[in-house]
C-alpha cells in the first residue's frame, strides 16, 4: 500500500488519493452503441451481444420455473436458512423507513400533502463473473418489496455452462421476485430500460455492476430512474492503537478481494502501526483465496498517517468512504464529526461484512466520494411521492392577493388571471 504523512489539520489531496471515478470515457462510448443497438434491434441485439460477450447462444433469456426449480433442489439447507435470516433482518430494517402518505389542514381550510405511491416495475442487476452475489439481491429486491414494487425483475450474465446459481435464485424466491432473465452488461441495462421483443421494459434500474454497466446506466438515465452510478468498492479504517492489527489487516483485505480496482484506505497514527498491519496482511495473503485480485487492489491502496483525531476525521470526510470501520476508543462518540461516509461501522466486533449480509442496512452504497451528497439505497428508493393541494374559498382569498403579486412579476398573465377571476367571483 502507498503511505503518506498528513501535519496537524492538513487535508487529504486528490492526487494523494488517486481515486479512481466512476465515468469512464471508453466504456460510455462502447454502452452508448450497445444501449442504441438493442433498442433498435431488440432480442436480435440482446442475443448477438450475449454471445459475443458471454460466450453462450441463448433462444430464451427468461429463467424457466423448472429450471429454477431444478437449481433449489440442489441448495445447501443450512444456506437457505442463512439467506432467510438475511432477508428478515433486512426487512425488519427497511420496513422501518418506509414513510405514510401524510395530509395537514391550514387555519384557512387549505390542504396540503404528500401521497406515497411504490414504483410499479424495478429491474434489479445481479453482477456474475468474478463472484456469485445472491446478498445483491436481498439488498436491492427487499426494500423494493417492502415498498409495493408489484413487479421486481433481476437480470445476471448467463454462465457458459447455463448452470443456475441456487443461492442467488433462492434469493429472488424469498425477496418476491417476478421475472429472471440470464443477461448481463451494458445490454442487460438497455433491455431493462427501453424493453424488447421478451422483456417489457421497467421504471427503474438498481444495483452494481462492472464500469459497462455503470456507463449504460448513466446513459439511460431521465429514461428510467436508476440508484446511483457506482464506481470501484472501497473501504476506510481508522484505526488507533487499541485496535488489533491482525483484525484490521483481514478487513481491508475483505474489501480488496472484490475488485482490482477496489480501494483500501487506512488511517492511523504511527508508522509503527501501519507497519505492523502490512505484515498481517502478508501473513493473511499466505491463506487467502482470491489474492492475485486482493494485491492488485493493495497496490494501490492508501495508509494515512495522522497526528491527531481530529485530522484522521478530516481524512475520512474528505475520502467520503463507501464503508467506513472505527476500530478507536471512543467511535460512538466520533459519530458526529463525521459528514461523509456510505456506511459506518463502529467498533472491533463490527467488520464491514456484517453489513454486506445480515445487520439490515442497505449494503448498496455510495461510492467514489459521492457519499458527500448521497445515501445509501433504501425503502423510499422505491417510491415517489405526488403533492396533493386543496384550496378552499377561505383559502384561496387569503393566498390570492400574493399568488397574482408574484405571477405579475414573472410576467405569467394566465396565471394571475386564472385567479383574479376566482377573486372576483368571490367578492361579488
Amino acid at each position: 500500500m502507498r503511505r503518506v504523512t498528513l501535519q496537524p489539520g492538513e487535508v487529504l489531496s486528490n492526487e494523494q488519493m488517486q481515486r479512481f471515478s466512476a465515468f469512464d470515457a471508453d466504456a460510455m462510448r462502447s454502452a452508448t452503441d450497445i444501449v442504441e443497438a438493442v433498442r433498435e434491434g431488440g432480442d436480435k441485439a440482446l442475443r448477438e451481444y450475449t454471445a459475443k460477450f458471454d460466450g453462450v447462444e441463448l433462444e430464451d433469456f427468461r429463467v424457466s420455473q423448472a429450471a429454477i426449480d431444478a437449481a433449489l433442489a440442489t441448495l445447501d439447507p443450512k444456506l437457505a436458512e442463512s439467506l432467510q435470516h438475511a432477508v428478515n433482518q433486512v426487512r425488519e430494517f427497511h420496513e422501518r423507513q418506509k414513510q405514510e402518505s401524510m395530509f395537514a389542514v391550514r387555519d384557512n381550510g387549505a390542504l396540503v400533502g404528500s401521497k406515497q405511491t411504490p414504483i410499479q416495475s424495478v429491474g434489479i442487476y445481479v453482477p456474475g463473473g468474478r463472484a456469485l452475489y445472491p446478498s445483491s439481491v436481498i439488498m436491492n429486491a427487499v426494500p423494493a418489496q417492502v415498498a409495493g414494487v408489484e413487479r421486481i425483475v433481476c437480470v445476471t450474465p448467463p454462465t457458459k455452462d447455463g448452470s443456475l446459481d441456487a443461492a442467488v435464485l433462492e434469493a429472488c424466491r424469498l425477496c418476491g421476485v417476478t421475472e429472471i432473465y440470464s443477461i448481463g452488461g451494458a445490454q442487460a441495462v438497455a433491455a431493462l430500460a427501453y424493453g424488447t421483443e421478451s422483456i417489457k421494459p421497467v421504471n427503474k434500474i438498481t444495483g452494481p455492476g462492472n464500469a459497462y454497466v455503470a456507463a449504460a446506466k448513466k446513459i439511460v438515465m431521465g429514461d428510467v430512474g436508476i440508484d446511483m452510478i457506482a464506481g470501484p468498492s472501497e473501504v476506510l479504517v481508522v484505526a488507533d492503537e487499541t485496535a488489533e492489527a491482525r483484525m484490521v489487516a483481514i478487513d481491508i483485505m475483505a474489501q480488496a478481494e472484490h475488485d482490482p480496482l477496489a480501494t483500501c484506505y487506512l488511517v492511523c497514527f504511527s508508522d509503527d502501526y501501519a507497519d505492523r498491519v502490512e505484515a498481517n496482511i502478508a501473513e493473511h495473503m499466505k491463506r487467502s483465496k482470491r489474492a492475485e485480485i486482493t494485491a492488485a487492489s493493495l497496490e494501490h491502496g492508501l495508509i494515512v498517517v495522522c497526528p491527531d483525531m481530529p485530522t484522521a476525521i478530516g481524512a475520512v470526510n474528505e475520502v467520503a468512504p463507501e464503508h467506513l470501520e472505527l476500530h478507536i476508543e471512543d467511535g460512538m462518540g466520533q459519530l458526529g464529526a463525521i459528514k461523509n461516509a456510505g456506511a459506518i461501522f463502529v467498533g472491533e466486533w463490527t467488520p464491514e461484512a456484517v453489513g454486506d449480509y445480515v445487520a439490515g442496512p442497505n449494503h448498496t452504497l455510495p461510492t467514489g466520494g459521492t457519499a458527500k451528497f448521497s445515501s445509501p439505497l433504501g425503502t423510499m428508493d422505491f417510491m415517489k411521492h405526488s403533492s396533493v393541494i386543496q384550496y378552499t374559498r377561505l383559502s384561496l382569498a387569503a393566498d390570492g392577493a400574493s399568488i397574482v403579486a408574484i405571477a405579475d412579476r414573472e410576467g405569467l398573465w394566465a396565471h394571475a388571471e386564472s385567479v383574479r377571476l376566482r377573486l372576483a367571483e368571490l367578492a361579488e
